[in-house]
C-alpha cells in the first residue's frame, strides 16, 4: 500500500511539473513568445531579427525575400526544410579582415579565423554624444580606461531606429577615420561594436574600416540593437557562422548582466 501511495504521490508532482508543458503543445492554438530579455532581465538579446524589411547594402527595399520553402509538409515532404539566401552582412553582422583587404581574403583570413576569446567576455556599452559622429574629440570625451578590451557604443542610430527602416539611410552615425586611428593608437580595445551597418561613418566608409582591420587583431561588430539597456559592464557573447572563406557573417550576439 505504501508502494502504491508513494507512487501517486510521484504521478501527480510529475503532472504539476509537466502540465504547462502540455498545456501549450496541446494548445488548439499555439503561439511561439519572441523575447528580447531573458533570465529574470539578466540576459539581453542584442541581435538584430533578420526580416525581408530589415535595410540592406545596395537594395532601396530592404533585404527582401531571404527565406524559402521547398520542401514542404503541407505539399507532401516528410518535414519541412527551408533554404536561405542572404549577404553575409544582414543585419547584425561580423567584419573579417578579408571584407576590405583582398590580400587577406586571398590568404584565407576570414570568419573562421577569428579569436572567439576577444568575441567574448566583459564588455562597456557607452553612450555617445548624439550629434556626433565617432571622432577624436568624442574619443576622448568618453574617458575609457585603459584595460577595457570591448566597447560597444549606442548613438543616434539607435533613437532614430534606423534598423527599422526598409531604406538604407546613409547619414548613419559611425567613426570617422581620425577617431578610429585614435582608438587603434591608444586603447586596449579589440572588439569595437556599434548599432548600425557600418562602424565607419559614409564620409570614411572604407578608410575607417582598413584602420580597424589592417592589424588583424580588431574585431568589428554592427548592427548591434542596443534599445532600452543602461550604459555599463556587461559580459558579451558574440560568435559568427562557421563559414570557410566568407568574410562576414551574420551573429548572434547577447548582452549578460
Amino acid at each position: 500500500m505504501r508502494t502504491v501511495s508513494s507512487f501517486l504521490l510521484l504521478f501527480t508532482l510529475l503532472q504539476l511539473l509537466l502540465n504547462p508543458i502540455f498545456s501549450i503543445s496541446d494548445s488548439d492554438d499555439p503561439f511561439p513568445v519572441r523575447r528580447e530579455v531573458y533570465g529574470n532581465g539578466r540576459i539581453f538579446d542584442i541581435t538584430h531579427r533578420i526580416t525581408s524589411d530589415m535595410p540592406s547594402y545596395g537594395s532601396e527595399e530592404g533585404l527582401g525575400q531571404f527565406l524559402w520553402l521547398p520542401n514542404s509538409m503541407k505539399n507532401g515532404s516528410l518535414a519541412n526544410n527551408s533554404v536561405m539566401k542572404l549577404p553575409t552582412h544582414t543585419g547584425t553582422h561580423i567584419d573579417a579582415p578579408g571584407h576590405v583587404f583582398d590580400h587577406y581574403y586571398d590568404a584565407g583570413f576570414d570568419v573562421d579565423t577569428l579569436d572567439l576569446e576577444v568575441l567574448n567576455g566583459p564588455a562597456l556599452l557607452v553612450d555617445v554624444p548624439r550629434d556626433k559622429n565617432l571622432t577624436v574629440e568624442v574619443m576622448t570625451s568618453l574617458h575609457i580606461p585603459k584595460g577595457v578590451k570591448r566597447v560597444l557604443f549606442r548613438t543616434l542610430n539607435t533613437d532614430r531606429r534606423l534598423m527599422w527602416k526598409k531604406k538604407l539611410d546613409s547619414s548613419f552615425v559611425g567613426f570617422m577615420k581620425d577617431g578610429a586611428q585614435w582608438l587603434v593608437d591608444n586603447t586596449d580595445i579589440k572588439l569595437v561594436g556599434i548599432d548600425y551597418l557600418s562602424i565607419a561613418a559614409y564620409d570614411d566608409l572604407i578608410p575607417a574600416h582598413l584602420v580597424f582591420l589592417k592589424s588583424r587583431e580588431t574585431i568589428v561588430v554592427e548592427a548591434l540593437k542596443l534599445d532600452d539597456i543602461k550604459p555599463g559592464i556587461y559580459t558579451v557573447h558574440c560568435l559568427p557562422l562557421r563559414m570557410l572563406g566568407a568574410e562576414g557573417s551574420p551573429v548572434r550576439c547577447i548582452l549578460i548582466k
